[in-house]
């Protein structure tokens, strides 16, 4: 069965991000933002873990380099009903460098597979691994085999690969994200060497043509930016991909339901600026895009859910006046 995921997003994916991906899409695989190890053992989980039922399948996305750490945060993900820990080997972030974590982690096969190991004695849900093609000059193909070849010597039998190199010294992680070129070539090679693991491909791929396509040549696709900057490409994901009804069938649709989210969120102490940042794209490409973008910024500070409702009825009215009498003002 092939897997479509929403790639794990530092200051993107959060519950509400995830929530609307999943108002998009019921079959795409979520993932949270990475937490680092220490920080979820040392703080309070109430705070850093929860989720709306609605989002699952989902995966906890972690980072470190302890494998007892990582074993604590196995266990804790799987009392917290995550369907998968998956471990950051992708970040370049200088953050993580001295954490010594992340894509440095490259270099450390065997500290990896001593992660993976003792994260997998520890819990019964998958433990994945998202890495790069490698990093600075350790960046041969050769090199990513043998990481892989270790890493699953531990157990791991998912990978998912950004199919790019990062630089640690000189790029920042948002030009690791685009500078460096792409070499899907790699990314095709590991999973015909190594027939028996799932290889997902992460890395410019922005549609849902475009992830049908690299299923040809792997087992799953992750979509990153792209589901932020332009996300009602992913309601297509369910037709598109897996040939069932999407979880929605408008724009506006998607709106009403966030309205309401947003309703219970308010109740809860929450704020509407929490949701309203992750859905001022949701009108990309679309007639009114900037009048949604600015009537959720204006109107956000007022925590008044309705604000996203009146947004959508005047874009759909701009979009198409016989439509929008139909469309509550």
């Amino acid at each position: 069965m092939p897997r479509i995921s929403i790639a794990p997003m530092m200051q993107r994916t959060d519950r509400h991000f995830r929530y609307f991906m999943r108002l998009l899409s019921r079959r795409a695989f979520l993932y949270t933002e990475m937490v680092v190890a220490q920080t979820l053992l040392n703080g309070d989980p109430r705070r850093i873990l929860p989720y709306a039922d609605i989002e699952h399948p989902l995966a906890l996305q972690v980072g470190g380099d302890d494998p007892s750490d990582l074993a604590a945060c196995a266990r804790i993900a799987e009392a917290w009903g995550y369907d998968e820990i998956n471990l950051n080997v992708g970040c370049p972030s200088e953050r993580v460098q001295k954490g010594n974590f992340g894509v440095c982690l490259m270099g450390e096969p065997g500290t990896v597979a001593r992660c993976v190991e003792a994260m997998r004695r520890a819990c019964a849900i998958p433990v994945t691994v998202k890495h790069r093609i490698g990093y600075d000059d350790r960046d041969r193909y050769e090199d990513m085999r043998a990481f892989v070849r270790a890493v699953a010597s531990a157990g791991c039998e998912h990978f998912t690969v950004h199919a790019r190199k990062a630089w640690l010294k000189g790029l920042s992680p948002a030009d690791n994200r685009n500078v460096p070129p792409l070499r899907y070539g790699d990314v095709y090679r590991l999973k015909d060497e190594f027939p028996h693991l799932t290889i997902e491909i992460n890395g410019g791929i922005g549609t849902v043509d475009e992830a049908r396509e690299q299923l040809s040549r792997v087992d799953a696709v992750m979509i990153g930016r792209a589901a932020y900057d332009r996300p009602f490409e992913i309601a297509g994901i369910d037709a598109g991909v897996f040939g069932d009804a999407g979880a929605t069938s408008s724009r506006y649709e998607i709106a009403e339901k966030l309205a309401d989210y947003a309703a219970w969120w308010i109740g809860q102490g929450g704020k509407l600026s929490h949701i309203a940042r992750h859905i001022m794209q949701l009108y990309a490409g679309r007639r009114g895009a900037s009048a949604w973008r600015r009537a959720l910024a204006e109107g956000a500070s007022a925590e008044d859910p309705e604000v996203i409702r009146r947004a959508a009825a005047r874009v759909e009215a701009q979009a198409s006046p016989r439509a929008a009498r139909a469309v509550p003002a």
